[in-house]
């Protein structure tokens, strides 16, 4: 079984992924690693196998301790900003728990090793006994007038056997034990009703998981996990498919739209982009026709992910920005998608943040204490309810939430490579009306 642990308080992050498999008795707890280091840095790995192994975590039956069991770390996801050793502990705990919700877990007691030496005239007593406890022995060796059984039974029955050998026998009979491991309970069913263990009521030993929207953190049931991990499932299902992404609607409600835009950005009056005459595309071109669809955009991610702008911003971040806003300016115009451009200035003491238009495009720089990505994350979902929106950036948290979300992302690559595109055309159709113009212009001259 696959168990997710995830921790994400606000400014706190981990996500864990651990396969939980059954060992043969006697085990104990194995742990493994079969996550990539290109995934998961060593040292997080190493942290999560320690947290895996320091505590004695409990089952979900009756609250017993858990042995037998090897649990590998799959996967497991940390935050370059926010991360803290004790994240993954409480990511790693939350995980194993999730797993044992999931399973089918089976109800152990300690059992005995035994040897049991009775008169000849005792063996069936004794058998008799020993088959009322649910144990087992080999064929009885003779030892002239005694005969010795040996053989296993639960700790639980034989606890005052003692005694009664010593009644039955007159003193004649011979009884010792040692401690033999741990076997499927025969009576689980009546352990577990008489412990009355609820495992979702133990906060202590909690399987849910916490994630962090609008600035806060929020509790997510260890079923209903799934549908929120960033991380994909590293188990697949009985049909080997990938999760499924979870299907929206987008018949928004323009209404609702308009409020959300005039709430962040105020009332919008900005005039019509572009020229008055119309501009007759090549009719290869599909993006100018296509739905209009909202844009959201990390702006520093684009910036250092494109090639043109980084080496701007090497020199001038101010001039990066600018260029960067006239290329959206173009491409929304030509596209009539609206674009929504996001700067992080988390790191910007004392920054109030901003909202602010520039040609026909949305710019919002963040304030003190908020990421581009809890503000990114918070508009999509506040758009996305209903309406085709868009992600662009090559950050995997923004990407992964999209993803859960059910809200379309691309990377900053891919979009640089549709920018290039759409612009090419841009200049194709430019092209097109100045030959027209000149020759409009000609025909006039010899008219």
């Amino acid at each position: 079984m696959e168990g997710v642990g995830h921790f994400e308080p606000l400014r706190h992050y981990a996500e864990v992924h651990l396969i939980l498999e059954p060992l043969p008795p006697g085990s104990g707890i194995v742990v493994d690693s079969i996550c990539p280091e290109d995934d998961l840095d060593r040292n997080w790995q190493r942290l999560i196998l320690t947290h895996i192994l320091e505590k004695q975590h409990l089952g979900v039956l009756s609250g017993a301790p858990i042995t037998d069991i090897k649990i590998s770390l799959a996967a497991g996801r940390a935050h370059v900003k926010h991360t803290e050793g004790g994240d993954f502990r409480q990511a790693t705990y939350r995980a194993i728990r999730q797993g044992l919700m999931q399973a089918e877990s089976v109800l152990l007691e300690p059992y005995y090793s035994f040897s049991l030496t009775v008169p000849t005239e005792q063996l069936g007593r004794a058998i008799n006994d020993i088959r009322a406890m649910n144990g087992s022995f080999s064929d009885p060796e003779s030892h002239g007038e005694s005969v010795t059984l040996t053989g296993s039974a639960p700790v639980a029955a034989m606890g005052s056997y003692m005694n009664e050998v010593v009644a039955y026998t007159h003193g004649k009979g011979r009884f010792s034990c040692r401690p033999d491991g741990y076997r499927p309970c025969k009576n689980a069913q009546a352990v577990i009703d008489a412990a009355g263990y609820s495992p979702e009521s133990d906060l202590e030993n909690t399987p849910d998981s916490v994630f962090c929207a609008h600035g806060g953190g929020f509790n997510v049931k260890w079923n209903e996990l799934k549908d929120y991990m960033h991380l994909e499932a590293v188990l697949k299902d009985e049909t080997g498919r990938e999760r499924p992404v979870p299907k929206r609607s987008f018949d928004i409600d323009e209404r609702e739209l308009e409020a959300i835009m005039e709430r962040e950005f105020g009332p919008i009056r900005r005039p019509e982009y572009g020229r008055s005459f119309r501009n007759e595309a090549p009719a290869a071109v599909s993006v100018g026709s296509a739905k209009k669809q909202y844009l959201i955009i990390d702006g520093y991610n684009l910036i250092f992910s494109w090639s043109e702008l980084k080496q701007l911003a090497s020199e001038n971040l101010d001039l990066a920005r600018t260029r960067l806003m006239d290329i959206l300016s173009n491409y929304g115009g030509f596209t009539k998608s609206e674009i929504m451009l996001v700067f992080d200035a988390y790191r910007s003491p004392g920054l109030e943040g901003s909202r602010s238009e520039y040609h026909n495009i949305h710019v919002v720089y963040t304030g003190d204490g908020e990421t581009g990505d809890a503000y990114i994350e918070r508009i999509a979902n506040d758009i996305g309810r209903n309406y085709s929106v868009r992600v662009i950036t090559s950050d995997n948290l923004i990407r992964l939430s999209a993803l859960r979300s059910g809200i379309l992302r691309s990377s900053s690559k891919e979009f640089e490579a549709e920018v290039d595109g759409v612009l090419a055309q841009i200049a194709e159709v430019l092209n097109k009306s100045n030959e027209r113009a000149h020759l409009t212009r000609l025909k006039d001259g010899k008219q």
